[in-house]
């Protein structure tokens, strides 16, 4: 142990703010930006947070061991086995950091990843292995990957960065800057973006629109960094007090899949279950060879995604028969993920919420048909409509749409009409939690009609609109203009010329005196 950081230096380290483990991060960024893809080099920063984290807490616990056992290492050891995650000396950040000149230090971290791997299977088994830190078509030759590598490897040494529990207290401290990073990274990313990322403010609402409970079994089949999953068990936990909940999701892009296990473990979540694969062709979340059940289910799925596997449709049938209520087109694969996630939920408790551009709403062909279904089953309990550029990689508004199998004899349907409440800010639009989400919380609740803002309509009006649910069609948000004074108009011209004679008459007074 003896390449941990020096004790007197760890006890000179200043408290840190939040913000400045950002800003430090941040910068760190910038030995990989510009040399490296921009798309590529999130994966080996927020890889090198972790694995900086981890050889801090590992510290931490090493060192709180040595005070009760002296230098009994035997002891310390057996102590250390039983942590929640084992971290072998070699793949610690300071021994990567004292090998930082070594002429193969990209071939040393990924040994050491692949040993982290090794003694941590059941959390972290193939969390690294979309990330190659000797890569020469990512990193280049040999002297630029060595000369970037060093260089990441020093910036995460800044002695401010010194992220051991007992000195950063909150755990969340953490993940919040694992969440940062991602944030950013998609801001930076475009249409990209989307695969990975949903803002932080749009998963608390649908968190609080689901509420989920005590007990119940959580998932996102699409669920890129996890950011969604994390938000719902927050919501448990700060609401219920609770830490009794079950964490599920499938996510389709290797490297995306090893962020949201890392941002699982990050956030203190020991026990998700997040299955790499695509959930549409290849659904892996299986119980007794049928799909598993849950009591919330929620996803911001890839909006009208192109040959999603509707050519499986005869397969489908057999093993799953998730689109019974109809087969979407093959080049929009909205209500495949929608029909995924309703089938998935459990009988008399299950709800769904689902982010979904707006042609969702009033498409025609095979996707009317199946929103008839869903609704004339009774299952649509609200659309909610959000404003425009929220979202990382595209400017188009989307919207929510919340089924429930607890409704009950309620055959309504809440239309929330939120596009035009939002804090704007200089590259997004962003809601804002004791505003706006609030807002739509309370109205969500009650379940009002409120004018030019939200509408309770009947199963009624619903198939009068030919079960077309685009929201202007139920919440009238035309604003009248103005009425305008033609006579009052008239005068103000008409005193406006005269002024203007006054002045002309003047400038043709001065010009006159200076000959011209």
């Amino acid at each position: 142990m003896n390449l941990l950081v020096n004790e007197r230096e760890k006890e000179m380290s200043p408290k840190i703010s939040q913000q400045e483990i950002n800003d430090i991060l941040w910068r760190a960024c910038d030995s990989l930006r510009g040399t490296v893809d921009s798309t590529d080099f999130k994966d080996y920063v927020l890889v090198m947070l972790f694995v900086k984290y981890i050889s801090d807490v590992w510290q931490d616990h090493y060192e709180e061991y040595r005070k009760q056992y002296g230098d009994d290492e035997r002891r310390i050891q057996r102590r250390l086995e039983r942590e929640r995650f084992v971290l072998p000396t070699e793949s610690s950040f300071y021994h990567l950091y004292a090998n930082r000149e070594a002429p193969n230090v990209g071939e040393l971290i990924n040994i050491a990843l692949e040993q982290v791997e090794q003694t941590n299977k059941a959390k972290l088994t193939n969390v690294f292995r979309n990330v190659d830190f000797n890569s020469e078509s990512r990193l280049g030759n040999t002297k630029k990957r060595n000369y970037i590598l060093k260089h990441l490897l020093e910036d995460f040494n800044d002695k401010r960065l010194d992220l051991r529990p007992s000195r950063i207290g909150n755990l969340d401290v953490i993940g919040n800057a694992y969440e940062f990073l991602i944030g950013r990274f998609a801001a930076g990313a475009g249409k990209k973006a989307g695969e990975f990322y949903t803002p932080p403010e749009i998963s608390t609402l649908l968190a609080k629109l689901l509420d989920p409970q005590p007990g119940e079994r959580i998932c996102d089949p699409a669920c890129g960094s996890g950011s969604l999953l994390l938000k719902c068990a927050l919501h448990v936990r700060a609401t219920h007090g609770s830490n009794n909940y079950s964490l599920f999701g499938q996510e389709a892009i290797g490297s995306t899949w090893a962020l949201a296990m890392m941002n699982m473990f990050l956030h203190d979540e020991d026990g998700p279950r997040i299955e790499w694969g695509d959930t549409l062709l290849e659904p892996k979340l299986i119980e007794g060879d049928k799909l598993m059940k849950f009591e919330v289910v929620v996803a911001n799925p890839p909006f009208s995604l192109d040959k999603w596997g509707a050519d499986k449709e005869g397969e489908e049938a057999k093993h799953y028969n998730r689109w019974h209520r109809g087969v979407p087109p093959k080049s929009k694969g909205d209500y495949a993920f929608i029909s995924h996630m309703v089938e998935t939920t459990t009988e008399t408790t299950g709800r769904v919420g689902v982010i979904v551009p707006h042609g969702v709403l009033f498409r025609g062909g095979a996707e009317g048909r199946i929103r008839e279904a869903f609704i004339k089953e009774n299952l649509l309990d609200a659309v909610i409509g959000l404003p425009a550029n929220c979202f990382f990689g595209t400017g188009i508004p989307a919207a929510i749409l919340i089924f429930r199998r607890d409704r009950g004899e309620r055959t309504d349907v809440l239309f929330i009409d939120a596009s035009r409440d939002f804090e704007q800010n200089k590259n997004q639009n962003k809601l804002r939690e004791d505003v706006e989400v609030s807002k739509v919380i309370e109205t969500y609740r009650q379940r009002v009609t409120e004018k030019k803002y939200s509408y309770v309509a009947s199963r009624a009006e619903i198939a009068e609109n030919e079960y077309n649910l685009n929201i202007p069609r139920y919440v009238d948000t035309f604003e009248e203009e103005e009425e305008v004074d033609i006579i009052a108009v008239q005068q103000r011209i008409e005193a406006l010329e005269m002024e203007l004679d006054v002045v002309r008459g003047e400038m043709a007074k001065c010009l006159k005196e200076l000959g011209l």
